[in-house]
């Protein structure tokens, strides 16, 4: 017999950041136990195939999920031809403060603990967040993820993360190790054998969310 479909209400919403407001898709199944916010990286935003799949696979585990442009159309627009916000980590760490603080009101999420997933340079900016909330945030997981970009932040982080590298992104590996030695935290690295930086091959996409769920049920 076919088990019954776990029911996820799904809504827009808008999130203040200073004077501006950020669009997000607020994913909620019934009986969540935690959320995961996304920090997306270069170039990407809530819309990015890559993160909508991991998300997925979170909700079915009963995790929330916020994914969230951290840039306005406009600063898309621009980004598009300078490529400079995306590198912005203070911009998009500041910006997923932000996000945290209005989970933490929202009245569907503000009793969830509180995980963030950033991929690319969204990783940076989930690590920075989680060191000046540490109160707020219970765990990081980082795919494909530039956490050496996260600097002087690394050692003050006090949620357990993850770091999920391909097996076949090999400067990310590096500079993924060579973060893994300032963090002071609970840490792990996975490197998937085989993967790229955008984890397109076959199968591994769903590891990182598999390796993901694991860790944010745990943490």
């Amino acid at each position: 017999m076919e088990a019954s479909k776990l029911e996820v209400e799904e809504s827009q919403v808008r999130v203040p950041a200073g004077a501006l407001m950020l669009e997000g898709n607020l994913s909620l199944p019934e009986a969540a136990r935690g959320v995961v916010l996304f920090a997306h990286g270069s170039g990407s935003s809530r819309f990015s195939p890559r993160n909508g799949h991991v998300a997925r696979m979170l909700n079915e585990a009963r995790l929330a999920t916020l994914l969230i442009d951290l840039l306005t159309p406009a600063e898309e627009a621009v980004d598009m031809h300078t490529a400079h916000l995306r590198f912005d980590i203070g911009l998009l760490a500041e910006r997923l403060v932000s996000a945290i603080d209005w989970l933490r009101q929202h009245p569907p999420t503000r009793e969830l603990r509180i995980g963030c997933f950033g991929a690319s340079t969204g990783a940076a900016a989930a690590l920075v967040a989680a060191a000046n909330r540490p109160q707020a945030v219970g765990a990081v997981v980082s795919r494909g993820g530039r956490p050496d970009l996260a600097g002087p932040a690394l050692p003050r982080v006090q949620a357990p993360t993850l770091l999920i590298v391909g097996g076949r992104d090999f400067e990310v590996i590096e500079l993924n190790k060579a973060a893994l030695e300032h963090l002071r935290c609970e840490k792990r690295i996975v490197i998937i054998p085989g993967a790229t930086h955008l984890f397109e091959e076959p199968g591994t996409l769903d590891e990182v969310a598999s390796l993901a769920r694991e860790w944010f049920e745990q943490s």
